[in-house]
């Protein structure tokens, strides 16, 4: 291990900083599990660095053995992070001390790179942005956009979205964006300036490879969208199962066939599309929104005729002319998106349906619109058997661990199928003195929230907590309403500036947030997990409620059945281990760095009375515990002024 720990001191000392035990155990065992063709599942608490304790042994096994890595990650941010700052470092480190610089690179899905040739309006257009008569885009907002992305488009020296600030819309993006599937490949005159194809390429030299989870699922999925590689590196892996089943569902309705049916008549193919998409619009209002166990006849006898007229539509899209370049991008086109609705059908009419192994729901949108989706119930299967079969997996997260446990995560991730073999678990820990550093206050002496919400009296007590605290807040609500409701009771009640998720850019609110001592942020899901604001500005993190997932939630009712039906606790299992998991990581918020202090409080008085609060607390952080009000506004009013500790008149600093 001496060259790695060299390696680990070269590149923590050029971040300015010293030695982690917690780092320096999971680099080892990252390492050995390389070595050993292994799988390794390790918590590494915020503070770890542990990015740099997967990167230094993944890129000393790449240049010692010649194998290739995928590294995944679920957020942006953290992609951003690995190849702007910890992967450059990490580079010149293994060059520097084992004379050979590892070829580290980043690949995204194919759509996330602009399409030069449909940049240059060679494709047939989305929508009606482009106006015929004139042969130019309207002076809308979209229209706008879409030209400034046809600008961009011939600047730009990556072609990828996230490189494009500020950003654009997704119906923008689809003008100069398509699907691998309707790229026409060599037919293309400006393949060798193609963005994916090159990213494509550098991937298949590169030793380490960096993508995110929905690529994972699209791989998991059969489809072999990433280049050959002996290991997964899996970070942020408490996302990998959402992330994957979010890639693996999809929808038919009334509104896509109708599209379909257009595009198809731009290519003089006449189809019944139509009066298929009315039939199926007809069924799916008469059925209540929500999980379908079984598809009714009349259902699968529509689903049955859309999946017919689309296979007819196929044929004659393969009729289609295809020598001349247009051509051949129209008919891409098409076969796409005949295809990609055919393959939903077939879905829907599969035994995997009456098996249970696909969970099948009617939605509306705010407009009243039915779609009919269909996802896995279980993904475990084709992580196990697709993805991760044959080679080595290293999955680690700040909360990996449900309960104090890895099962669920293991079960989940199908680490526990026979062909994956024996795993190892790690929990390194966290640097943080979380007893020291914060506090957790349950609400005790609140009514506990009701299905319709809760009183006037949380809100209170929220607003003391923030008026004692001077701001400063992170407030995290279970619903959009909740957290909509809060800010306008906050605004009329206290002095302090009220942010709210919705009212501006989420990184734009992140920034002003993190700019004012005195600002509170309020908001949803998307702030329970990758919100990183160290220091005074977030002293205070509040959690409005314990958040279970709806009950009525399609997947979350076919998981719990499924529990309780090979005699497991479902409520345990599912709704009180994704409870857990947000939890964790909403409080994960509070405490970023070495001299934070801070307190979580959870207006739940459930977290400590309920049967099931011994499981959940298990996932917290170890902070110092009270359920006195007054101590905890005295506590917070203490931070306010700078002056120290997660500590109360009757704590134990």
């Amino acid at each position: 291990m001496s060259e790695l720990d060299a390696l680990l001191e070269e590149v923590v000392s050029g971040f300015g900083g010293g030695r982690r035990e917690g780092q320096v155990r999971m680099a080892e065992a990252t390492y050995q599990a390389l070595q050993n063709d292994g799988h390794l599942l390790v918590q590494a608490g915020t503070g770890t660095g542990k990015s740099i304790a997967y990167l230094v042994p993944t890129a000393t096994w790449a240049v010692e053995s010649g194998g290739k890595a995928i590294i995944s990650t679920a957020t942006l941010a953290l992609q951003r992070q690995i190849l702007s700052q910890d992967a450059p470092r990490v580079s010149r480190a293994v060059e520097k001390i084992l004379g050979k610089t590892p070829h580290i690179c980043l690949l995204k899905g194919w759509n996330n790179y602009v399409c030069l040739r449909k940049a240059t309006g060679a494709y047939p257009e989305e929508d009606a942005l482009l106006s015929r008569a004139a042969g130019e885009y309207g002076a809308t907002a979209i229209g706008e956009e879409v030209v400034r992305l046809r600008e961009w488009a011939m600047s730009t020296d990556t072609g990828d979205r996230d490189d494009l600030i500020p950003g654009v819309s997704d119906r923008a993006w689809r003008h100069v964006s398509i699907s691998k599937p309707e790229c026409v490949g060599s037919k293309c005159p400006l393949r060798g300036s193609c963005f994916p194809v090159l990213a494509r390429q550098e991937a298949e030299e590169a030793d380490i490879v960096v993508t995110n989870h929905s690529m994972l699922g699209i791989q998991s999925a059969g489809t072999p969208i990433l280049p050959e590689a002996s290991a997964y590196i899996v970070d942020e892996a408490h996302e990998l199962v959402d992330r994957v089943t979010a890639q693996l569902t999809s929808s038919v309705s009334k509104a896509e066939a109708y599209l379909l049916a257009r595009l198809l008549r731009r290519e003089k193919i006449l189809t019944e599309l139509e009066e298929a998409g009315d039939r199926l619009d007809e069924q799916l209002s008469e059925l209540a929104e929500g999980r379908l166990e079984t598809i009714p006849p009349t259902l699968t006898d529509t689903v049955m005729r859309l999946l017919g007229e689309l296979q007819s539509a196929l044929n004659d899209v393969g009729n289609l002319p295809s020598k001349e370049e247009a051509d051949a991008a129209a008919k891409a086109v098409a076969r796409n998106r005949v295809s990609t609705m055919a393959q939903v059908a077939e879905r829907l009419l599969s035994e995997d349906v009456h098996t249970g192994k696909l969970v099948t729901w009617v939605a509306r949108d705010l407009d009243e619109k039915s779609s009919l989706y269909v996802a896995p119930l279980d993904v475990s299967g084709s992580l196990a058997d697709t993805l991760f079969e044959g080679k080595i997996a290293v999955l680690t997260s700040a909360t990996l661990t449900i309960g104090g446990s890895f099962s669920h995560v293991a079960r989940t991730s199908g680490f526990l199928y026979p062909s994956q073999g024996p795993f190892k678990e790690l929990d390194v820990g966290s640097p943080f003195d979380y007893g020291y550093q914060g506090i957790l206050y349950v609400a005790a002496h609140l009514p506990p929230p009701t299905r319709k919400g809760y009183g006037t009296v949380h809100l209170e007590e929220m607003m003391s907590l923030i008026r004692a605290s001077g701001g400063g807040a992170l407030c995290l609500f279970t619903s959009r309403r909740g957290a909509e409701e809060a800010a306008e009771y906050a605004r009329d009640h206290l002095d302090t500036p009220i942010l709210l998720q919705g009212e501006d850019q989420l990184p734009t609110l992140v920034r002003e947030f993190a700019a004012d001592e005195s600002a509170s942020l309020f908001g949803t899901i998307s702030l329970w997990q990758g919100v990183d604001v160290p220091g005074q500005t977030c002293r205070l993190v509040v959690i409005d409620r314990i958040p279970f997932p709806r009950p009525n939630e399609p997947l979350t009712q076919a998981r719990t059945q499924s529990v309780v039906e090979r005699g497991g606790n479902g409520f345990m299992e599912v709704a009180a281990s994704h409870a857990a998991l947000l939890l964790a990581q909403g409080a994960g918020r509070l405490i970023r760095r070495l001299e934070d202090r801070g307190m979580v409080a959870v207006l739940d008085s459930r977290l400590c009375k309920a049967r099931y609060s011994g499981f959940l607390l298990a996932s917290m952080p170890p902070m110092w515990r009270t359920t006195d009000p007054h101590v905890a506004r005295s506590a917070l009013e203490r931070l306010a002024g700078g002056h120290v500790s997660s500590t109360d008149e009757g704590g134990k600093r």
